[in-house]
């Protein structure tokens, strides 16, 4: 069975691999299999020259790594992925909105690592569109973890005005000329 993921609202084939260096390994020297990968960040910053020639070539960030590491070379990836190295690890947050928000990124945004239910909606806020639950969780249950609230309040990536902007206000603002009317 192809490894699946969540992209958007759906559950997708994965074509991409997520290289992982193991013990021993050097981000140097470690060979990248054709097709494709999505290498570390210290992979792409040893092997840059090599691996730009390549058509569809992603990166993942761990919590630790700054976003800005990649500032003017966003363009290049097909696909940025953050890895969460646990559920009680926010910092990928933050990584997210980031490339987002101040870097502009617009590619694909894909959460990687202990991904679980509970994390998908407030993911999605912060600029995610992709994830890739945890193997040993059911994707179909994830799926729903993306539609848990009908409304948010605070503004975000995926909705830039705050619940008090988008209300609108009819409910007798033209009878009483009061500014207060209709809050």
């Amino acid at each position: 069975m192809p490894n699946q993921i969540i992209k958007g609202q759906e559950i997708v084939n994965d074509d991409w691999t997520v290289l992982r260096l193991e013990e021993g390994q050097e981000p140097a020297t470690v060979e990248i299999a054709a097709g494709k990968v999505i290498v570390p960040l210290t992979v792409w910053q040893a092997q840059k020259e090599a691996l730009a020639a390549r058509a569809e070539i992603g990166v993942w960030l761990q919590s630790d790594e700054r976003p800005e590491e990649l500032k003017g070379e966003l363009d290049k990836f097909s696909v940025v992925a953050v890895n969460f190295p646990k559920f009680t690890d926010g910092r990928g947050y933050s990584i997210a909105y980031n490339l987002r928000m101040r870097l502009g990124y617009t590619g694909e945004l894909r959460a990687i690592g202990d991904v679980l239910r509970d994390q998908l909606f407030q993911m999605k806020r912060t600029g995610f569109d992709a994830y890739a639950p945890r193997p040993d969780r059911s994707i179909e249950d994830a799926l729903k973890g993306l539609t848990v609230f009908s409304e948010t309040y605070q503004a975000s990536v995926d909705d830039k005005l705050p619940l008090f902007r988008r209300h609108a206000r009819t409910a007798g603002a033209r009878e009483h000329n009061d500014v207060g009317a209709g809050i």
